[in-house]
């Protein structure tokens, strides 16, 4: 059938903007009751667990529980981090300086939804949009289109519940998934949040529209042998396995101390990681089967995306113990196209790299963000503080994780300071606007209001030091 985009989205976003001037009218009270049963409603055991298995079964990537337990973190964690917080109205006053600050909401949203995470990022947006009195308009991804509107329908049945617009929080219907629909989207909302491959995000920062988007990633952890290795391997493994993988957010690069390398080789082992030396046959078999078309290109086989370990290898006709959970190339070549495991996997393989010190390991994760991932994180197990504060000073990252699992922390959690979200913003080194995770906050336009106060400027004696006034 022929299908005139630009009118189907018109239509959503005039309900969107319907629903949304009701919700301007909505008292602090009622926003934190929404968002309350919304989050509640979705994260239910049951409800969790059947979204899980409905994404895996529609998309063919995941793990069900994995998915489960994504939910009740990122939600909850979403929801926590918004409960009791102002978003309505006054919401800041500072009399010193006689200025006052109003939160008011930017108007309709569009949500581009990724697969990987099609279970909980619809919730997540949708909280942000009901916190802000915003509306929201859920474009998933094609393979998620059916599991993002049994979502969306969920969550306008509590809006219904408690007598707020339904059409506050709209999908895609899933006939009309498509690049074209979510290109018009786009074009036609106020403002775009957007989380998904780079290409995507390219698009909606060339909308025409304001955006925030993510950036690539392509996460590098150094491992430099003064923690414990068995715990080490536990973390990265447990990252790495994670709902095999779908994360971008997943340690896609080891670095080692040549020191501790053979040690780590074997703590990873324990823990069920399989290692494929460099220049062996069975580390070309995974890069041809990771890379089947164009390894320069860095063009990923897509059905190796989100599958489990023992089934990649499988496919490369590689023999693995039973229990393997993950893979790893050795890789102590170049770097760039010529080099793919560099690069982002988006499956439970990881490239591996020797460091004969710090400063080397520090040199080589520099020139992998290089080829791919800058702006977005990396991480250091190690007890060594001057270690961490190097990183924090020199790496182009927005993120850096100390002795934590990445995939587990750097999107937020329990067990950490980083905001919980599903767009991790990668500042301008990954071509974003923002340079932290998105969350609630940044759905909001601010009016402020400023009053008369006495003169505080001061003589040029108490703004320059003398030593500059007598320079000249």
């Amino acid at each position: 059938m022929s299908i005139n985009y630009a009118e189907y989205v018109a239509g959503l976003v005039a309900k969107g903007h319907a629903a949304q001037k009701i919700a301007e009218g909505f008292t602090q009270a009622k926003v934190d009751q929404l968002t309350a049963a919304v989050a509640y409603a979705l994260t239910r055991p049951e409800v969790a667990l059947k979204f899980g298995e409905d994404l895996v079964a529609e998309s063919g990537m995941g793990i069900p529980a994995d998915k489960q337990a994504k939910m009740f973190g990122k939600v909850k964690g979403t929801y926590f981090q918004m409960k009791g917080q102002k978003s309505v109205g006054l919401v800041e006053v500072d009399e010193k300086m006689g200025m006052e600050k109003y939160a008011k909401p930017m108007g309709v949203i569009g949500a581009i939804i990724p697969v990987t995470n099609g279970e909980a990022t619809p919730v997540v947006k949708s909280l942000m949009a009901l916190k802000t009195r915003n509306a929201i308009i859920l474009a998933p991804h094609p393979k998620a289109r059916r599991t993002n509107w049994a979502v969306t329908e969920l969550i306008r049945s509590v809006l219904k519940k408690f007598d707020a617009p339904e059409d506050l929080v709209q999908a895609i219907d899933p006939d009309y998934v498509s690049i074209e629909t979510s290109a018009e989207l786009m074009k036609q909302v106020d403002f775009i949040l957007a989380t998904g491959g780079t290409p995507m995000v390219r698009q909606a920062y060339s909308s025409g529209n304001p955006a925030i988007g993510v950036g690539t990633g392509n996460v590098v952890t150094i491992v430099d042998g003064t923690t414990k290795m068995e715990d080490v391997a536990s973390l990265i493994v447990k990252s790495k396995t994670f709902d095999n993988a779908t994360s971008c957010s997943t340690e896609n690069n080891i670095i080692v101390f040549e020191s501790c390398y053979d040690e780590f080789v074997e703590a990873m082992a324990k823990q069920g990681a399989v290692m494929f030396k460099d220049g062996s046959e069975e580390k070309a078999k995974l890069l041809k089967t990771l890379w089947p078309e164009s390894p320069a290109n860095h063009d990923l086989n897509r059905h190796i995306v989100a599958q489990p370990a023992a089934q990649i290898a499988e496919a490369a006709g590689i023999t693995v113990p039973e229990g393997t959970k993950m893979l790893m190339a050795e890789e102590n070549g170049g770097y760039g196209n010529e080099f793919p495991f560099t690069g982002e996997k988006l499956s439970p393989v990881s490239g591996v790299r020797k460091a004969k010190d710090f400063d080397d390991a520090v040199d080589k994760m520099m020139k992998i963000l290089d080829y791919q991932g800058k702006g977005h994180s990396c991480g250091i197990h190690t007890t060594v503080d001057e270690r961490v504060t190097k990183l924090g000073e020199l790496v182009p990252v927005c993120k850096v994780c100390v002795n934590a699992p990445q995939s587990l922390t750097n999107s937020g959690s329990w067990t950490s300071g980083f905001p919980m979200s599903m767009t991790l913003g990668c500042g301008t080194w990954g071509h974003n606007s923002i340079s932290h995770n998105a969350t609630w906050k940044d759905l909001l336009n601010f009016t402020y209001v400023s009053r008369p106060i006495p003169s505080y400027q001061p003589t040029d004696e108490v703004l320059f030091d003398e030593e500059i006034r007598n320079a000249f």
